[in-house]
């Protein structure tokens, strides 16, 4: 039996939680105009904001939808600010009880974890293991059955309030993703077969706006039962997962084939799928793509897509600097950042390349 939080709405809307919530989502972005707005009376509206949360006549505002185009095309919806200062605040209060139950080697989006010691933990496991089975959810965020996500999140939180506040923002991301989304059925979904649940589970509402922090958060409790049946149904020792990309390691090629077979049947519980052409067992010798590297026991270089994203933004940048449009300190930052994410792998001749061109001559000629 699951243990259940109760009476957790005092805390949800403590001005405490919501201050603290504020400076969280405002971090970074206090020269948005919004934000700044937000700065000039922050007492005043926060004290609104819980009024409005103790009554129940919160409702959150649109969203603010915009492409993205890097390797491939995104669509990332922002919500207004003081919803994301909601959104920061209920995170506040619910993920502490998640946090003592996910696994070591879930490492999106958690505190003292990220793409670093994910990397490391991958190549950590390539050394001990001869192959490897990578797995990606397809259309992950888009495919988030609200339905099944809100039962996820009762098991543990018996709070109404707070489980209506989930279900409020759950709802709002219905439909933003709803292109991005192929339709799939299941053992089960067939009309023909007469139990009418097919059609029925098809239209239910899903997806997850793509840049919300409790899309994040969730997105990590949503795929917590595929890692505990990892762990604990298949006992796979060398597992880990980033977001929606997994990696399982074992000594020999029968064994990995098997759990893919068994992973496939438990993600289809959860109305997912993973790219089925990306699902292969390959030597751990060989390299495998994991968090924009590719991975072998001795050497981590970056992949192609990551280094000609990063020349394309780069040149941006080197042209707004030549029109004076940007300072040698935001040029230098952009650099400076780049090198700080590819330090840790083989990109010493990357790294000189793009430092010999930092400030080419003729910039330089111009200032």
């Amino acid at each position: 039996m699951p243990i259940t939080y109760r009476n957790l709405w005092p805390q949800m809307i403590s001005f405490e939680n919501l201050w603290l919530a504020y400076l969280s989502a405002r971090r970074g972005k206090r020269t948005r105009p919004a934000v700044s707005a937000y700065d000039l009376d922050a007492d005043t509206r926060l004290l609104r904001l819980q009024e409005r949360l103790e009554a129940g006549t919160y409702a959150a505002g649109a969203y603010r939808t915009f492409v993205v185009r890097e390797w491939k095309r995104r669509i990332i919806s922002a919500a207004p600010f003081e919803d994301r200062i909601v959104h920061h605040a209920l995170c506040r209060v619910i993920e502490p009880i998640w946090e003592s139950r996910f696994i070591h080697d879930s490492y999106a989006c958690r505190v003292g974890k990220g793409t670093l010691a994910a990397l490391n933990r991958a190549q950590h496991f390539a050394r001990g293991n001869r192959y490897v089975l990578s797995l990606d959810v397809r259309e992950f965020f888009p495919s988030v059955d609200h339905q099944i996500l809100e039962t996820t999140l009762a098991r543990h939180i018996a709070d109404r309030r707070v489980l209506d506040l989930c279900r409020t923002i759950i709802a709002g991301g219905r439909d933003l993703l709803a292109e991005a989304y192929t339709p799939v059925l299941f053992p089960g979904d067939d009309p023909s077969t007469g139990s009418g649940q097919g059609l029925f589970a098809l239209t239910r509402p899903r997806g997850l706006p793509i840049g919300n922090l409790t899309s994040q958060f969730w997105a990590n409790a949503f795929l917590h039962p595929i890692d505990m049946f990892i762990k604990q149904d298949l006992h796979c020792r060398a597992y880990l997962r980033y977001a929606d990309d997994l990696l399982l390691f074992a000594d020999d090629k029968g064994t990995l084939h098997a759990w893919r077979d068994a992973v496939r049947e438990r993600m289809a519980a959860l109305r997912l799928t993973f790219h089925e052409h990306r699902a292969q067992v390959s030597p751990v010798a060989a390299g495998f793509p994991f968090v924009g590297w590719t991975i072998t026991p001795e050497k981590r270089r970056l992949r192609r897509r990551n280094v000609v994203a990063f020349w394309r933004r780069y040149r941006q940048r080197l042209a707004a600097y030549a029109a004076r449009e940007i300072d040698l300190d935001r040029l230098g930052a952009t650099v400076h950042g780049w090198v700080g994410q590819t330090k840790h792998g083989s990109t010493t001749g990357l790294r000189r390349a793009v430092l010999r061109t930092l400030i080419p001559r003729r910039i330089a000629d111009s200032r």
